[in-house]
């Protein structure tokens, strides 16, 4: 996977699921939600922890990171290459 570490809008399900992803002024229906982990963050350095998503969003392959409060950022980490 290749590392891009851009900024994203997401919207959600009714039970928080990602739903859509929106990239470039696309907007690509979220399949499938392949994965789910939950990343700590290196507290050290003060980073917030996060929901991490690995998903099948229409032709891509796609790790969505997203910023626990107050933060609250989607990120593009990763895609498939």
């Amino acid at each position: 996977m290749k590392a891009t570490q851009q900024e994203v809008q997401v919207t959600l399900t009714g039970t928080g699921q990602p739903h859509v992803l929106l990239l470039d002024g696309r907007a690509l229906p979220i399949r499938e939600v392949i994965d789910r982990w939950r990343y700590g963050g290196r507290w050290w350095l003060g980073e917030v922890p996060r929901e991490c998503f690995l998903v099948q969003a229409g032709p891509l392959t796609a790790e969505l990171h997203h910023a626990a409060p107050p933060d609250g950022r989607w990120w593009l980490a990763r895609v498939q290459d």
